[in-house]
C-alpha cells in the first residue's frame, strides 16, 4: 500500500508541473499577442454594438438602373474604387490582393466577398460589404451593400454618396496617363489641330532646383486653386489661374511648368507660336480640355513679331484676347502658363497685369543654396569637404552658372562626386564676373511718373500682381499688398560696396569671407532687394 500511495503522489506532481507549465505557456501568449486580445476586445465590442443598435441596409447593384439591366452603374463602379481606398480594409477579415498592368510594384487591395469595411463621415459610422454574386439569395448579381445607423440616415445618406462621387472622380483622375499636346495646324489646315503622347516628364516639385521657401509658397498657391471651385463661382470669376515663368535660357523654366502639370494631374497643351494655325488663338483655346496647363514659351520673342511682316501691335492685341477674352472663360479648371527667356521690363504692361498673369516667378542664375539642391539630386550628396570652395566660387562669380549647366557637370561626372565638384570649381573660376547693377535714375516728377503697380514679392524670386486681389481669389493670405518686401537701393549699394572692400583687404591672406549679399545680388536685378535680410 504504501509503494502505491508513493507512486501516486509522484503521478500527481507531474500533472501539476504540466498544468502549471502549460498555464506559463498561455499566460506568455497572451502577453505577448496583447494586440490580439485588444483587437478581439474591440470585436466583441463592436458585435455588441451593432446587434444592440437599428441599421437601414441600401444595396448598391453593379448593373441594372435608369440604363437598363446590362447597363453598369456608375455608382457601383465609384463606391467600389471609394471602398478600396479606405484605410479600414488593411484591418478587414479578408481582402483581395491585385497589381497594376501599367506600372510594377503597384499593388491595391479589394473588400473581399462576403465581408466588410467601416467608414465615417459626419459623426455617423458607415459599413460597406461586398455581398458578391450571393446566388440564389440575391439573384446571382454582384453588389455593394451600405449599412447606415437608421437615425442617421436622412442626415448623412445623401451628402455621404456625394462624398463617395466626389472623392472616387478625384482619384480616377490622379491615376489616369497624362498627356501631352502639340498644335500640328498648318497654313492650310481647315481648322486647329492637336496631336498628343504620353506626358512622361519626370520633374516634380520636391526634384526643382528652387528656395524652399519660394517653392513651399508656390505649392500652397497651386493647392489653394485646386480647392477654390466654389469660391471662383461664387464670385462669378472664371476658374483659372496664370503663371509667367522668366529668366535666362537654362533656369529651369520649361522643367518647372512640367513639375506644375504633375503636382497638380493636369494634361498639358504646348502653344508652339511659330507654326503655322495659330493666327487665330482662341480656336486653340477652345479645343483644349479642362483640367489643363496651356504652355506658351518664348512669349517675348512671340510679341517682338517676325519675319513674316505682322507687326507687335497685332500679336499683342492677338494675345491680349487670348489672356482674358471670352473665349479664355470657356472651360474650367486650366492653368496657363507663359514663359519668357529675357526680362519682363520690354513687354506692354498690359499683357503683365493681374488677370492677365497673376504671378510673375523670377528664374535666375544658380547660387550655392541652389547647387547644394543639384547635388543632392544628381550626386546624392548632403555635404561634402569640398564644398566651402564651391561656396567661395560663387560668391567670387556672382553666381553666373546656369541650373542645366551645373546639372550636365555633374551628369558627366556622377560616378566620382569629387570629380565633379572640382569641375564645378574650375567652370566657376573661368566665368565671366557678374555685370555691375545699373546707376540708380533720378526719380522722375509726380506728373510723368507712371501709375503705381501693387506687387507683393515672395522669397525674393516671385512676384504677385495684385497681391490683394490674387489672395482673395485663393482664400490665402497671400503676402501684403503694395510695395513688396525690398529695402532701399542705396542701402544695398553700400553693403555690395563694403563687401567688396573686405574681400580686397583678405585676398592676400588666402581667406576670401562670405557675403551675406552676393547670393542675393546673383538672382536678378529687379528681385535682389528682397533677399537682404
Amino acid at each position: 500500500m504504501t509503494p502505491r500511495e508513493g507512486g501516486g503522489g509522484g503521478g500527481g506532481g507531474v500533472v501539476g508541473l504540466v498544468a502549471y507549465a502549460a498555464l506559463a505557456v498561455v499566460a506568455l501568449r497572451v502577453v505577448l499577442s496583447y494586440k490580439s486580445v485588444a483587437h478581439a476586445v474591440r470585436r466583441m465590442w463592436r458585435w455588441a454594438d451593432e446587434w444592440a443598435q437599428a441599421y437601414q441596409y441600401y444595396e448598391v447593384p453593379r448593373f441594372g438602373g435608369g440604363g437598363g439591366e446590362g447597363v453598369e452603374n456608375p455608382l457601383f463602379r465609384k463606391a467600389a474604387a471609394y471602398v478600396a481606398a479606405l484605410p479600414s480594409l488593411e484591418d478587414a477579415d479578408a481582402a483581395c490582393v491585385l497589381s497594376s498592368a501599367c506600372k510594377t510594384n503597384d499593388f491595391s487591395l479589394q473588400l473581399g466577398p462576403g465581408h466588410t469595411a467601416h467608414d465615417a463621415f459626419l459623426g455617423a459610422r458607415l459599413a460597406w460589404t461586398n455581398a458578391g454574386p450571393a446566388g440564389d439569395g440575391g439573384g446571382g448579381r454582384e453588389r455593394l451593400v451600405l449599412r447606415v445607423r437608421r437615425h442617421d440616415r436622412t442626415r448623412v445618406l445623401r451628402p455621404y454618396l456625394q462624398h463617395v462621387e466626389s472623392v472616387a472622380d478625384e482619384m480616377e483622375l490622379r491615376r489616369r496617363e497624362l498627356r501631352l499636346y502639340a498644335n500640328t495646324g498648318g497654313d492650310g489646315a481647315p481648322s486647329p489641330k492637336w496631336t498628343s503622347a504620353p506626358f512622361t516628364h519626370p520633374a516634380t516639385l520636391e526634384t526643382v532646383a528652387m528656395d524652399p521657401e519660394l517653392k513651399a509658397r508656390v505649392r500652397a498657391d497651386l493647392e489653394s486653386f485646386l480647392k477654390g471651385r466654389a469660391y471662383y463661382h461664387r464670385l462669378g470669376r472664371a476658374w483659372r489661374r496664370s503663371y509667367l515663368l522668366y529668366g535666362p535660357s537654362g533656369t529651369g523654366k520649361s522643367t518647372f511648368a512640367a513639375a506644375m502639370a504633375r503636382f497638380l494631374g493636369y494634361d498639358v497643351y504646348d502653344i508652339d507660336m511659330s507654326r503655322g494655325g495659330c493666327d487665330d488663338l482662341r480656336a486653340l483655346l477652345l479645343e483644349t480640355t479642362p483640367r489643363s496647363l496651356i504652355l506658351v514659351e518664348d512669349l517675348d520673342r512671340y510679341l517682338r513679331g517676325g519675319g513674316d511682316g505682322e507687326t507687335s501691335a497685332a500679336r499683342t492685341s492677338r494675345m491680349l484676347s487670348f489672356m482674358d477674352g471670352l473665349s479664355s472663360c470657356c472651360g474650367e479648371e486650366r492653368v496657363m502658363v507663359f514663359t519668357m527667356s529675357g526680362d519682363k521690363d520690354g513687354v506692354d504692361p498690359a499683357i503683365l497685369r493681374p488677370g492677365r498673369l497673376d504671378v510673375h516667378i523670377h528664374f535666375t542664375m544658380c547660387d550655392f543654396e541652389g547647387f547644394k539642391t543639384l547635388a543632392s539630386n544628381y550626386l546624392g550628396l548632403k555635404d561634402h569637404k569640398l564644398y566651402p570652395q564651391v561656396e567661395e566660387g560663387f560668391h567670387a562669380a556672382g553666381a553666373r552658372l546656369s541650373p542645366a549647366e551645373l546639372g550636365e557637370i555633374m551628369l558627366a561626372n556622377r560616378g566620382s562626386p569629387s570629380r565633379a565638384l572640382r569641375t564645378v570649381i574650375n567652370a566657376l573660376q573661368h566665368v565671366a564676373p557678374a555685370p555691375a547693377p545699373p546707376q540708380q535714375q533720378p526719380r522722375a516728377s509726380s506728373a510723368s511718373r507712371p501709375p503705381p503697380r501693387l506687387t507683393a514679392r515672395w522669397s525674393g524670386h516671385l512676384d504677385e500682381a495684385s497681391a490683394a486681389d490674387a489672395s482673395a481669389a485663393n482664400q490665402s493670405p497671400g503676402g501684403g499688398g503694395g510695395g513688396g518686401f525690398g529695402k532701399d537701393a542705396p542701402m544695398r549699394e553700400f553693403k555690395k560696396l563694403y563687401g567688396l572692400i573686405k574681400i580686397r583687404s583678405r585676398k592676400d591672406g588666402g581667406v576670401v569671407p562670405v557675403d551675406d549679399t552676393a547670393s542675393a545680388n546673383g538672382r536678378g536685378s529687379d528681385v535682389s532687394a528682397d533677399k537682404d535680410r
